[in-house]
């Protein structure tokens, strides 16, 4: 614990970037809280208490310190993350960069909503709100804002790919999509309406594809609204009764579900928040606004822990705080190991967030042979082109 006033004086420096804060009390709490996080390795107010460095007597005084900050409604936490985000990305360059959308149930009672970026086998928050809605089903409307808040974010030099699931394939989003100039890819039921010219209608799950087959269908429409055109990609695993249909604006490829497949690493990101990680079910907090503040802690850890880990790969020094002969660790857990490992020898910590867009020079894989399987399974599909 006597280590912790570096890693505070850094997080600040960090912080206070392209951030104007207008209560500096509010910037050093959420320091102290990233702190606790770090250092403590999961989410409990209580437990984060033993490493803040204050004139408190009482562990109780910090506890209320800190569900003050989480209660201020005063605090519109995208706001402050979203100029760290810009920065961070801000010599993404030309390259493609994927985002994808998300919901995750807390307790049954609460939906976290979050869009982030696809990021070397992780995802790290872009934009995100939390509701108190008994369903990972959310409407258009619930998410509109935060799309229009993440555009904001974004570099315009780079192509932007939205990624999501059956349960966002909605012709008004697409449409949404269009007009902020991004591109997407969206699964979609088997039940939606495709209109292909020269044909009669018929649900998607009509069309004949053999296994480990793809099919590609362009400028079609779809719904009984029949919007369009868009194009289709539908495959067929070699291997169980799984019948992939993605829906694209561009010309569908084999790649289409490659790009597709990139959407995935969004959940790693939730487990990195829940079970793998922060612990984030633990908490004790049951209020929505609160609990989107709270993921604001999450969002900044996750930011600058990848950021950490990221520049300890580039340096080379991945091998000093991850075991594997072979990159086995998320650059979450590699930042994170490395900023428990500097505050106890002395090494330096990154004093900026930072997102690199280069190819990952160490794919993840425990051993040779995980990384083999994990080619052929991750994304079930060797497919042939229909002729």
């Amino acid at each position: 614990m006597e280590h912790t006033p570096q890693l505070y004086d850094t997080l600040v420096h960090v912080l206070s970037q392209h951030v104007t804060w207008l209560d500096q009390r509010h910037l050093k709490t959420l320091a102290w809280m990233m702190v606790g996080l770090i250092q403590s390795g999961w989410i409990s107010l209580t437990a984060w208490a033993p490493y803040v460095v204050s004139r408190a007597q009482y562990a109780q005084s910090t506890v209320r310190r800190f569900r003050r900050w989480l209660n201020n409604d005063k605090l519109d936490v995208l706001s402050l993350y979203g100029p760290l985000m810009t920065q961070a990305l801000a010599e993404w360059g030309e390259q493609a960069l994927y985002v994808a959308l998300d919901t995750s149930m807390l307790w049954d009672t609460y939906c976290l909503i979050r869009l982030s970026v696809i990021y070397r086998g992780r995802a790290v928050p872009l934009v995100w709100c939390v509701l108190q809605h008994g369903s990972a089903q959310v409407a258009f409307g619930a998410y509109r804002d935060l799309l229009d808040r993440a555009a904001l974010l974004l570099p315009r030099s780079c192509k932007v790919v939205f990624l999501a699931d059956r349960g966002f394939a909605d012709t008004e989003l697409m449409g949404h999509l269009q007009r902020l100039g991004w591109h997407w890819r969206i699964r979609i039921k088997r039940s939606f309406w495709l209109y292909r010219p020269g044909r009669r209608r018929c649900k998607v799950e009509r069309l004949a594809v053999a296994r480990g087959q793809a099919c590609f269908w362009h400028w079609v429409c779809i719904t009984e609204k029949r919007y369009g055109p868009v194009h289709l990609a539908v495959a067929r695993a070699r291997q169980g009764q799984d019948v992939w249909y993605v829906l694209s604006d561009e010309p569908t490829a084999s790649k289409t579900f490659e790009e597709y497949g990139r959407r995935f690493d969004i959940e790693e990101n939730f487990l990195d928040d829940k079970s793998n990680g922060f612990q984030l079910e633990s908490s004790l907090i049951r209020s929505a606004q609160a609990l989107t503040r709270l993921c604001f802690v999450l969002a900044m850890a996750t930011l600058y822990l990848v950021s950490q880990g990221t520049e300890v790969v580039k340096q080379g020094r991945r091998r000093l705080v991850d075991p594997h002969w072979f990159r086995g660790q998320s650059y979450l857990k590699i930042g994170w190991n490395w900023v428990k490992l500097a505050l106890v020898r002395g090494y330096d910590l990154l004093t900026r967030v930072h997102l690199s867009s280069a190819c990952d020079p160490e794919p993840a894989m425990a051993s040779k042979r995980q990384y083999q399987h994990a080619c052929q399974t991750r994304f079930a599909f060797e497919f042939q082109d229909a002729a």
